[in-house]
């Protein structure tokens, strides 16, 4: 039965009931799914979809309720200060959200959720990584992502859809996607719902495109969607009052910030993505503050050397954990000018990964705007031992969405 309207916290009950019925009926069962950073883009983008697709599904749809699945285990969620801000917008908590830890253990997933049963749509991503793409990858049924086409969901989508294209969130596209569904189950009466989804799905759009001032990033569909939702809270009374778009963005943008109490390992894992490309494994960590934070905090945690080398232990016990053959670091922040700077750190611990690195490092040196660090303390390119190399990135609107094709294109 479709649900109708109800509040985010009703739906997520919902949701959860019918993946647990799902696995213990084994009764079919439609799953939308952000990538494994599981950032706030992710999040919003699964939960919006989610809510929309269950509230007006078609007759044809493979279950009438769309489950949205948090690509990380239920105890990672600490590790994202920005969702425990944007909860409370919603009237949700920490527990009402599914995640990975909600699906049965990996050792027995295909027996108690087996493919044929399920149906998954991809949001933020469009190819599914880890062990579910390994087990599920044949039940992709639709895709909205704002990266590189990676051709690995069906071109015929049927009654889902298959948008890849370019915008500064991803949430913007399954707004603008769900629009006219969504508006034709609006009533006075499911105002404050409509409000409250849509306050939450600003919260990723905003943040992607720096309240739409990003100029490298904004595009005509985030600007469309902004609007839209926007005049979805002017329509409840309450919601129009107390809402003030700058001072929401300037909330939840100090909370993502805010990693000082995290340790290392976790922030390196807190936004961190993975490919394998030639049988080589790379990953890449995503994190909103400088090398000179990162430093600091290795320092703090071992004593017994300089923070350089605490720094780069650190990052070779991570990716080594990881098996990867390359691993990259891409630090945000802003300089004493209020201007927005990024670094680049990339490691490597084959040979045979140093070579890519290099190449990577000739290749996109240009497009990246690459130049040599404050220091070389953090650089060994000697062939003998764990090749690491630090840069400034002066191309500043090249994120993990360009950089990481370009270190994938350099393994292949």
């Amino acid at each position: 039965m479709a649900l109708s309207r109800v509040s985010l916290q009703t739906f997520l009950t919902n949701a959860r009931s019918a993946l647990r019925s799902a696995i213990e009926h084994r009764s079919d069962v439609t799953l939308v799914i952000g990538n494994e950073s599981a950032d706030l883009d992710s999040f919003t983008s699964s939960v919006l979809y989610s809510y929309l697709r269950s509230a007006k599904p078609s007759p044809r749809a493979f279950s009438q309720i769309y489950v949205p699945l948090l690509n990380i285990r239920e105890a990672d969620i600490a590790l994202r200060p920005e969702f425990l801000a944007l909860l409370p917008h919603a009237d949700l908590q920490s527990k009402d959200l599914i995640t990975l830890s909600d699906l049965p253990e990996e050792a027995n997933i295909r027996a108690k959720l087996s493919p044929e049963k399920t149906q998954w749509i991809l949001v933020d991503h469009n190819s599914l990584q880890g062990p579910l793409g390994s087990i599920y990858k044949e039940r992709i049924a639709g895709v909205i992502d704002h990266h590189e086409e990676e051709h690995m969901v069906p071109p015929d989508t049927g009654e889902e859809p298959r948008i890849i294209e370019r915008a500064g969130s991803c949430t913007s596209l399954v707004t603008n996607y769900c629009r006219e569904s969504w508006d034709s189950v609006t009533t006075n009466e499911a105002a404050n719902f409509d409000a409250q989804i849509a306050k939450f799905a600003l919260a990723s759009i905003l943040i992607d495109t720096t309240n739409l001032q990003s100029k490298g990033k904004v595009m005509p569909s985030d600007e469309e969607a902004v609007k839209a939702l926007e005049m979805k809270i002017a329509v409840d009374a309450q919601s129009a009052r107390s809402f003030d778009r700058t001072v929401f963005f300037d909330e939840i943008s100090r909370a993502k910030s805010d990693i000082g109490s995290l340790k290392l390992q976790d922030i390196l894992r807190k936004d961190y993505k993975e490919w394998v490309e030639n049988g080589h494994r790379l990953g890449i960590s995503s994190i909103v503050k400088p090398l000179s934070f990162l430093l600091q905090k290795a320092g703090e945690e071992i004593t017994d050397t300089s923070p350089a080398n605490c720094l780069l232990h650190a990052t070779e016990r991570f990716a080594q954990d990881r098996r990867l053959g390359l691993y990259a670091m891409m630090t945000t922040s802003s300089s004493t000018k209020g201007e927005f700077q990024r670094e680049l750190m990339i490691k490597a611990l084959t040979k045979d990964d140093a070579q890519t690195a290099r190449e990577f490092a000739n290749e996109a040196s240009g497009n990246l705007g690459l130049e040599d660090w404050d220091t070389k303390e953090m650089d060994n390119t000697s062939e003998n031992s764990i090749w690491t190399k630090v840069w400034w990135q002066r191309n500043i609107e090249h994120s993990r969405k360009r950089v990481a094709p370009l270190l994938r294109e350099a393994m292949k």
